[in-house]
């Protein structure tokens, strides 16, 4: 249909700051290639996260909030890389990085659906029920994809180079979604996961999308 076309996304479209360009990636396709097989998901719910001196207030809740690190060095380069983190030291976390070298920002692929490679992403999560779990919830999405931290950690997904055998390739929609639901994020605890922080972005209705729950202390402060 007219609308959802798609084009290769640019360094230039990822310059901004997290939460102006996260609503942008939804409806997008984030492309794995790993080891020679292909997965293809389909964005369908993000959230922004602003590194030390990003924006205009501190966000608690980032992994660079406290500036520079090794674990979080992706986050303060070039836009277009993917910060892949592991989560409860076992799940693969993918994040688009956003802004201006040496501002650190990220957004979390939180959702997608899965619209080529489905055979291979059922392989690789075998516990999903249907096919709408298997890239419902971060640690689903990166598995799904096969991107896996650290080895994959900073490859670029724009211009393409192979990592650790694997590219990665990002594509936007032309004409972003007309209708994009926020929120609070998904299970952040404190201040930073209220509606303060409305930097959950994601499609209304999609099946795909995680379920929402609050973090230790969020609503207390809302």
């Amino acid at each position: 249909m007219p609308g959802d076309e798609l084009r290769d996304a640019t360094r230039d479209d990822l310059a901004a700051l997290p939460v102006e360009v996260a609503p942008r990636l939804l409806g997008g396709h984030l492309t794995a290639v790993v080891d020679g097989v292909t997965v293809t998901a389909r964005i369908t719910e993000v959230e922004a996260y602003h590194g030390l001196g990003t924006g205009d207030r501190p966000d608690p809740a980032s992994h660079a909030r406290m500036g520079p690190t090794a674990r979080n060095a992706t986050m303060w380069g070039e836009p277009g890389h993917l910060y892949v983190y592991l989560s409860h030291g076992i799940h693969s976390c993918v994040n688009v990085v956003c802004g201006p070298r040496g501002v650190a920002g990220g957004i979390l692929l939180r959702g997608a659906e899965i619209v080529d490679g489905a055979d291979a992403a059922t392989l690789r999560r075998p516990a999903a029920r249907t096919p709408r779990d298997l890239a419902r919830g971060p640690g689903r999405l990166g598995d799904a994809l096969g991107l896996r931290h650290p080895v994959h950690d900073g490859i670029d997904a724009i211009g393409g180079a192979a990592q650790a055998g694997a590219t990665a390739s990002l594509a936007l929609r032309t004409e972003p979604l007309a209708e994009v639901a926020s929120g609070p994020r998904v299970g952040v605890a404190g201040v930073a996961g209220t509606d303060a922080f409305p930097w959950r972005f994601w499609i209304p209705g999609d099946p795909t999308v995680s379920p929402f729950r609050w973090g230790r202390g969020a609503r207390a402060v809302a």
